[in-house]
């Protein structure tokens, strides 16, 4: 499967901790604030996950809605988030890019015409929050042609069935939403309760990778280390609209916050 993704993981086992991922949106506030964003963390994260922005979201909280209302302001399209993983891969083309976003942008941009563009900017990995297995499978075939990884996406209500099926079915990494809410929400789950769901899981099958999402923090991130990954978004983007708030600069805010959440699980 995708090269980039799996070295990742491979190299973060290697050092006993899990992968940090990370998120934000393209175009917030700007588009060469979102770049300088990304090159910065660069340094400190393992995967970069970028949100294409979409004017009706239904998993992302207000955090997210802010950011990606802010990207959409500024008139961020779909080909400007190319454009920013296009310069970020030839800033640094060995770190991950997953792109997560709604299918409906890719329904219209064209199903083929969206993975060719994908590929042809770098991106690693996609995750489309509302197109769920087994709906995803033509799709996530014509990813996996172009070596880019799919990720399929587990909530707590998933049946054990099911998610048999979908890890099968899955490429080299999977997304486990810790809790039903939507992102940026505070753990309704104590981490212990969240672990105990994750090992269940991940016993499925150890050779693919899962990620744990929703609710983490620094606050909570050490309790949870002892997973493959970690992702942050809505935490990055409160810290964006934060240095606005205050007339500060959010890639410096913004790479400070991403350098303690990986001294927090190292």
């Amino acid at each position: 499967m995708n090269k980039n993704i799996s070295l990742a993981f491979y190299k973060c086992k290697k050092e006993k901790r899990p992968a940090l991922l990370t998120y934000t949106v393209a175009g917030d506030n700007s588009k060469i604030k979102s770049l300088e964003i990304l090159k910065s963390i660069s340094k400190y994260t393992d995967i970069c996950e970028i949100g294409f922005a979409h004017n009706t979201p239904i998993a992302d909280g207000g955090q997210i809605q802010t950011s990606t209302h802010r990207a959409l302001k500024n008139g961020t399209k779909i080909k400007d988030v190319f454009q920013i993983v296009k310069k970020f891969k030839k800033f640094i083309n060995s770190k991950p890019v997953i792109l997560m976003g709604y299918y409906n942008i890719i329904c219209q941009y064209g199903e083929n015409k969206f993975i060719n563009s994908c590929k042809n900017s770098g991106v690693d990995g996609l995750i489309v929050v509302d197109l769920p297995y087994p709906e995803n499978k033509y799709f996530a075939k014509k990813c996996r042609k172009r070596r880019i990884s799919f990720i399929q996406l587990i909530a707590p209500t998933t049946s054990d069935n099911r998610m048999k099926k979908i890890i099968k079915d899955s490429h080299n990494m999977i997304y486990y939403i810790s809790m039903l809410s939507t992102t940026g929400g505070k753990l309704k789950v104590s981490t212990k309760e969240i672990l105990k769901n994750y090992y269940k899981i991940k016993k499925i099958n150890k050779s693919k990778n899962l990620v744990i999402g929703f609710g983490i923090t620094l606050e909570t991130i050490s309790a949870l280390k002892k997973t493959d990954g970690l992702v942050v978004g809505s935490a990055l983007c409160k810290e964006i609209s934060k240095s606005l708030s205050n007339g500060q600069n959010p890639v410096t805010n913004v790479s400070r916050m991403v350098k303690k959440l990986k001294n927090k699980i190292l």
